[in-house]
């Protein structure tokens, strides 16, 4: 048997595995917090994104019961190329 392979786990050997141990577990913890705030910030993002559609199909429910605008004329093709546009929307060409 050779030396150093008979001698076990010393005081230095369990220093440095802890060392490691508490390096990987602070890097793990670290990995998770950032994808839990990445996650968080994802749903603010989608829930500011439906709350402006929830108003938009305010908006236009209020066009159709005031007769401001028939649900024929939000169908057209050119009013929902304007809605669009309006909306941020471009077109390839």
């Amino acid at each position: 048997m050779s030396g150093r392979r008979g001698e076990g786990l010393t005081d230095e050997k369990m220093r440095r595995i802890a060392a490691g141990a508490t390096a990987a577990g602070v890097l793990l913890v670290l990995f998770l917090v950032i994808i839990l705030v990445v996650q968080f910030v994802q749903i603010g993002i989608a829930n500011r994104r439906s709350a402006e559609y929830d108003d938009a199909i305010r908006q236009y429910e209020q066009l159709l019961q005031n007769g401001e605008a028939t649900l024929e004329t939000l169908q057209a093709e050119e009013t929902l190329r304007e809605l669009a546009i309006q909306n941020g929307w471009t077109f390839p060409g």
